[in-house]
């Protein structure tokens, strides 16, 4: 599955680079707008970060995107500085159809377990953002990359398939924003160790052949941001390399 994506900052479209403020690209796009147009492409599933909110979660921008999950009948999953279950409600009742969490299942791994109990499966995504060391080994990083969480991406998800982990989103950090190719390795290990989980790529896909080698590792599907955006192929051209399921 192609999963076109967009991060906002403040109401503007942007890209980061291996998630670092100061090195910010914006695009004059409208946010909304370039979701609708994701959706006529075919797409069957929305990403959207909110980096204000990660940056600081006081200055979520919920209104914008309970503007934008009303503008449309694609389903919408939105991440960024998810820190309180109540702010999974809030996502939620905003019209959001799944919240990806990402450190507070690392700092506070009793609150996402408990919304799992509330919410099912379906309506979280695990967010599990990696540093890949020279032994393989990979450590999830929190709080938009900014710390190391000293937990690794196994343990994390041993924690969360008894209570019904379904979906999660695995970057390699160090592809973040390159365009470098994603890391086809690490999805096709994942897909084997953990077959029941439905595994998002994400990061340094750019050219239809990433998507197809993505879609050959056995990952479930694959966020697309700054292809997309700087116009490097279509949505639409991506989906025919990997047709909805």
């Amino acid at each position: 599955m192609i999963i076109p994506a967009i991060d906002l900052i403040d109401g503007q479209v942007v890209r980061l680079f291996q998630g670092d403020y100061a090195k910010k690209t914006e695009f004059s796009l409208d946010p909304k707008a370039q979701l609708q147009t994701y959706q006529q492409d075919g797409a069957a599933l929305l990403h959207l970060v909110d980096l204000t909110g990660a940056k600081d979660p006081e200055k979520r921008q919920t209104a914008l995107i309970k503007e934008m999950a009303a503008s449309l009948s694609t389903p919408l999953q939105v991440g960024g500085g998810i820190r309180s279950a109540a702010d999974v409600d809030a996502l939620l009742d905003a019209g959001v159809a799944r919240v990806v969490i990402g450190s507070l299942a690392v700092k506070s791994p009793e609150v996402v377990l408990s919304l799992f109990d509330k919410y099912g499966g379906d309506a979280i995504c695990l967010a599990l953002d990696v540093n890949i060391d020279a032994d393989g080994n990979k450590m999830v990083a929190v709080h938009g990359w900014q710390q190391g969480g000293g937990k690794s991406l196994e343990s994390l998800v041993d924690t969360f398939m008894p209570a019904g982990l379904k979906h999660a989103l695995v970057t390699d950090i160090s592809r973040d924003g390159t365009m470098t190719g994603a890391n086809t390795a690490l999805y096709r290990e994942l897909a084997e160790r953990f077959g029941d989980v439905q595994w998002q790529a994400s990061g340094g896909v750019a050219t239809l052949e990433d998507v197809k080698a993505v879609k050959a590792s056995g990952a479930s599907g694959i966020i697309i941001g700054k292809a997309l955006l700087t116009g490097v192929f279509t949505a639409k051209e991506a989906i025919a390399c990997w047709p909805n399921a």
